[in-house]
């Protein structure tokens, strides 16, 4: 073989392995651009549409919940759930028995942790915290069934939700140090303050279990208040209620929103007052919101009033 046959040679086999030195590279780039594919985060467009009151517009909302959800085993309680509330507004949530509504209140409060989801309290996302955590920040509630400490005064029960804002630490409680009762005194007057705002504090040294219904929910209502909340949860705050103690509640749940300038969400089956009360209104069915709207919007909703009333057959001809 001549030495310009072996030169040929030599040089076509040295394309030979750069060519398949470049097929290997490009494989293995080719394997890394789908794993790197497939490790890419999905990003799916989410629901944005929220109405808030027009006092509110341009100041952070004062909760958001985006795609919220909870699974017990294989149901789906709570699915998908949106929901934005402005800084002083009064919204409802409202829907059939079973719909959910109770567990979107232990998902606020992180009675439940959700499985899925954000909530964010004015702008601060409460992924982590525990129901304590959750009162510091700014959301109190009160129950379906009143949970009064019935033999308790009704100062005393006052004073239990001024908790999170103790500043008289364990020592000078034992010893009973100056700070002690320099922050007996604050807590005796704070909530006296708060009782009077319900004209409540002559009834102080009463027992709170001896109260009449109806001042025993505004009881737990100025209890909630104690902690400071910037938004109030109600479950069902009616319930139980006369017309003339339901139409007394209306006024006091706007009285709140006026003087403590804080949000209110309710949960309420009592139609006349969630619909005279409330600014924005949700719908759940069967874990997931289907409405969305004011008060005229939730009542001419189609799919609202199937959901309560069950859908409407066609009678034909009949």
């Amino acid at each position: 073989m001549s030495s310009e046959t072996k030169a040929t040679y030599k040089a076509q086999s040295a394309a030979a392995k750069r060519r398949s030195i470049q097929k290997d590279e490009e494989r293995q780039e080719s394997r890394a651009a789908k794993q790197a594919r497939k490790n890419q985060t999905r990003m799916v467009p989410v629901p944005s549409q929220s109405i808030v009151p027009e006092r509110d517009v341009g100041k952070q909302p004062i909760l958001e919940c985006r795609n919220l959800g909870i699974d017990f085993g294989g149901l789906k309680a709570v699915d998908d759930f949106n929901m934005m509330i402005g800084r002083t507004e009064i919204a409802g949530l409202i829907g059939p028995n079973g719909a959910g509504k109770t567990t979107v209140f232990n998902l606020l409060t992180k009675v439940y942790q959700p499985t899925r989801g954000t909530i964010l309290l004015d702008g601060v996302d409460t992924a982590g915290m525990d129901t304590a955590k959750v009162s510091k920040a700014g959301i109190a509630r009160t129950f379906q069934n009143i949970r009064l400490f019935g033999s308790l005064t009704v100062e005393d029960n006052v004073r239990i939700g001024l908790h999170n804002q103790i500043k008289c630490g364990m020592w000078s409680g034992m010893l009973r140090l100056p700070r002690h009762w320099i922050t007996e005194k604050e807590y005796h007057d704070k909530a006296l303050e708060l009782l009077d705002v319900f004209h409540m504090a002559d009834n102080a040294n009463d027992i709170a279990g001896s109260l009449p219904y109806g001042a025993q929910r505004r009881l737990e209502i100025v209890r909630a208040l104690a902690t400071n909340p910037k938004l109030l949860l109600l479950d069902e705050p009616a319930a139980g209620m006369n017309p003339s103690e339901t139409a007394e509640l209306m006024d006091t749940i706007k009285h709140i929103r006026d003087t403590f300038g804080i949000a209110i969400l309710l949960i309420e089956h009592d139609m006349d007052l969630v619909m005279g009360i409330c600014e924005g209104i949700a719908v759940l069915s069967f874990g997931k919101v289907i409405a969305k709207g004011t008060p005229y919007d939730i009542q001419n909703n189609p799919q609202v009033i199937e959901a309560y009333l069950g859908k409407q057959e066609d009678k034909g001809g009949e």
